[in-house]
């Protein structure tokens, strides 16, 4: 097992040319390879740096670069727009599009009895461990999964092997993983490397992933004084060391812990990131740690047009609505649809308050009645923005006209917020 490259600092800021150099570093000590596969995460993750670091790769290896496949879990396929966007002058040929429901084979089983120890008698099944047939059966002799570690709400923190099992998974090991996530915590798990559906995908990794040629190039993103992002650190390697390095420091640079519990957290949705709630409310759990009892998170969400990202999970999301963690589970206990879509019953856990906050939601594209059929407040948009103009508003504490104090957030996917009172040990 080895560790090709590691920097990274709470005060680094490594340039394209270091990023060029640290993976030429890599190749050059991998040796020579004829097939290689790229696994990026899709536009959510733009902020990763793994676009231009996919760009990279295909500087260094050229045509030997066969197939570059963004590791989209349940999210839809990327538009060209996204692609241009995301992945300058990378030719579109190269570019596969998962699909979660169709284009996966399960390479092994997690045994019952390691699940249920791993989560405490949360879970009890055996987990399917699903990937691509790309990935798994596609004959390459370098396969790179590239992504930001960040504190995350179904794992603790992103990427590494999540980027293989959900990013290029399937069904059965998506839905299941993010209802062990939610039926667990979210609060006994962000912001944390060791959780239980960690133990559970480093167990698929070591028992079924030991034929495929695998490396992780790991980035950790923060925030500059002007707003502007950095690569804080950079860690390349085949095996957990390098995901538990980056996790180390992604903890340091993107966990912001609060002396004092908001009354008003306001949260910007980037409307080129954020089209649906399941990928908005990031606002709901990135927050929620941070937030006081009866508090009010306000959503600025001028892109979002839809609930889910997958049809069927949409319609799940508008029937049942994020409701409380008991009554999520009461209906997967007395229902057909929701057993057998545990990504979306997760969902509704993740997107509730739990009662302890309020939540309003000021949508662009989706109207009151729809905002308030799910549980959430409605707020107009441009009402909205009138009083809380990202323009104008600062990251963190603001004090408005009138005295008002909020907490502002201008993009919830680039860390977790914290009240000191709620961190556990």
């Amino acid at each position: 097992m080895t560790m090709y490259f590691a920097a990274g600092s709470t005060t680094g800021d490594l340039s394209h040319d270091d990023l060029r150099a640290a993976l030429a570093r890599t190749f050059q000590q991998l040796g020579h390879r004829e097939k290689v596969l790229a696994l990026p995460p899709d536009f959510t993750r733009a902020n990763s740096m793994a676009g231009p670091l996919t760009c990279m790769v295909h500087e260094h290896f050229g045509s030997r670069l066969s197939d570059v496949m963004p590791a989209l879990g349940t999210h839809i396929p990327m538009p060209d727009w996204q692609l241009d966007r995301m992945f300058p002058g990378l030719p579109k040929s190269l570019v596969r599009a998962h699909d979660w429901r169709q284009d996966v084979v399960t390479v092994g089983e997690v045994p019952a009895g390691f699940v249920r120890e791993a989560t405490e008698g949360i879970w009890s099944k055996p987990w399917p461990a699903q990937l691509n047939k790309l990935v798994s059966q596609g004959g390459h002799d370098l396969i790179l999964s590239i992504g930001q570690v960040v504190p995350h709400e179904v794992i603790g923190m992103a990427n590494y092997n999540k980027n293989l099992f959900v990013g290029t998974g399937g069904a059965a090991g998506i839905n299941e993983s993010h209802f062990i996530g939610a039926a667990y915590g979210m609060e006994r798990m962000m912001g944390r490397a060791d959780t239980p559906l960690r133990r559970i995908l480093n167990y698929a990794q070591d028992h079924f992933c030991g034929h495929l040629p695998l490396v992780f190039v790991l980035t950790v993103i923060g925030p500059r004084a002007d707003g502007s992002l950095a690569v804080r650190g950079l860690f390349i390697g085949d095996d957990v060391e390098c995901f538990e390095k980056a996790a180390q420091l992604s903890v340091e640079v993107n966990f912001t812990v609060l002396d004092e519990a908001p009354k008003k957290m306001v949260v910007y949705l980037d409307p080129e990131e954020f089209h649906s709630t399941w990928l908005g409310n990031k606002s709901v759990y990135r927050t929620r740690m941070a937030l006081a009892d009866d508090g009010d998170l306000i959503v600025l969400a001028p892109g979002v047009s839809t609930f889910g990202e997958d049809p069927q999970i949409d319609q799940l999301i508008r029937k049942y609505g994020y409701r409380n963690t008991p009554a999520v589970m009461k209906a997967v206990r007395e229902t057909d649809d929701l057993p057998t879509n545990l990504s979306a019953a997760a969902h509704l856990i993740h997107g509730s308050s739990e009662g302890r906050f309020r939540i309003t939601y000021c949508p662009g594209k989706l109207t009151r009645q729809e905002i308030e059929a799910v549980g959430y407040q409605y707020a107009d948009l441009e009402t909205a923005l009138g009083r809380y103009d990202p323009a104008v508003l600062k990251p963190g504490w603001n004090t408005m006209g009138d005295g008002e104090r909020v907490y502002y957030i201008p993009n919830p996917a680039l860390g977790l917020w914290a009240h000191r009172s709620r961190i556990g040990g």
